[in-house]
């Protein structure tokens, strides 16, 4: 049974049910254990088999994942952190949230991801971390920059949240090697419909962010059941994963080799699509390797093609205003000119599971008209209504 609503061209993204969440959450429900525990745990086992390493931390969302994650890496106040702006501003919260300092970087134009040599043009004495953005679901290979990164003591903090089932050569995303952070909220490619998971490096790491996790609290909930007292050995604070939200993400998992070959096959079908039109550049996610989040093409006139179609009910969307323009990150704002201009002509298509190909013809064509109307020139007040 798939989720009754059935959304179409109107959403830019929509979850997607398989049917079994609502009776995994039902035993919950039923059991009277809501709140982190057991079902929690068999999550976190069964991400970690998924992903073919040893251990995975379940937790509140993805910001909380990178939080998390900046911690346990050392960032401190004063610390830098290498970091797109190309992204959500959770990205950035996070690092603010442990003191950091964003260092803002460009991003390649063809896919909207950080490369080797942005990444090493950036680093200074100060730099304590690289948080790289997987965009789209992108994998990134810093291979190149990984020897250097790591004699300076400097940490790879992978933000996954778009590219939870994505491959980096055979590896899924979370295997590499890296502290990784994936986002499981309502519209990613596995949700539970909130949370996130931080994947650690070293069962120490492990151990540090459970206890961060859950306030510093060193038992489990089980073991507190059975004293009279308990004992906080750290800072910590209230970031697990519920029971409730856990039992969504088994049921997802277990479907997910229908999410990825869907999410690939949907991209492609865009892509095969949009071939035909002139002035219209998908952003590329490497869809042979990712599973696709995100639909974007690049158009000019960008403001004036997202309001037609809006006015025609395609659920278009922008991901993501950059952050270095932010006035809440005014302070750290740099010249990064790929960036900014992707900024003037990105677009997101509506990407979900719930599109058919007709759906997606639908949105093709509406993109085609209004471009072939403007012939490349449109204003607001010119296109058609």
């Amino acid at each position: 049974m798939t989720n009754p609503s059935r959304p179409n061209s109107r959403r830019n993204a929509s979850p997607y049910l398989y049917g079994e969440e609502a009776e995994a959450v039902a035993r919950v429900l039923e059991s009277g254990q809501y709140g982190h525990g057991a079902v929690t745990e068999e999550f976190e086992r069964r991400v970690a088999d998924f992903l073919g390493i040893r251990d995975a931390v379940a937790v509140a969302s993805g910001t909380a994942a990178l939080h998390l994650a900046l911690i346990v890496a050392g960032v401190g106040p004063g610390d830098e952190v290498i970091v797109p702006s190309m992204t959500f501003c959770a990205t950035v919260q996070a690092i603010l949230a442990v003191g950091g300092t964003p260092a803002f970087v460009d991003v390649h134009p063809a896919t909207l991801c950080v490369t080797d040599q942005l990444v090493m043009d950036a680093v200074t004495d100060r730099t304590r971390a690289v948080m790289p953005v997987l965009f789209g679901g992108r994998a990134i290979d810093l291979s190149r920059a990984r020897k250097e990164l790591t004699a300076r003591n400097i940490v790879i903090v992978e933000d996954a949240a778009h590219a939870f089932g994505s491959r980096s050569g055979t590896r899924r995303v979370g295997a590499t090697g890296d502290l990784t952070c994936f986002s499981f909220g309502p519209i990613k490619n596995l949700t539970c419909g909130q949370g996130g998971m931080v994947i650690p490096r070293t069962p120490e790491e492990a151990d540090a962010i459970r206890r961060l996790r859950l306030l510093g609290v060193v038992q489990s909930q089980a073991q507190r059941a059975n004293t009279t007292t308990y004992r906080v050995e750290s800072f910590g604070l209230r970031y697990q994963l519920s029971n409730l939200n856990a039992a969504v993400g088994l049921a997802q998992l277990a479907h997910f080799g229908t999410t990825e070959r869907a999410r690939r096959n949907l991209w492609r079908t865009y892509r095969s699509a949009l071939s035909s039109l002139e002035g219209v550049t998908p952003v590329d996610v490497d869809p042979d390797h990712s599973v696709p989040h995100l639909c974007q093409v690049r158009v000019k006139n960008r403001d004036a093609v997202f309001a037609h179609l809006r006015s025609q009910g395609v659920g278009v969307g922008v991901h993501y205003p950059p952050n270095h323009s932010q006035p809440a990150f005014a302070a750290w704002k740099r010249t990064l000119p790929a960036t900014e201009q992707a900024a003037k002509e990105i677009l997101s298509l509506p990407f979900h599971q719930h599109l058919t190909e007709q759906h997606i013809e639908h949105v093709v064509s509406a993109l085609g008209q209004v471009l072939k109307y403007a012939g490349g020139t449109m204003c607001s007040t010119t296109a058609p209504r």
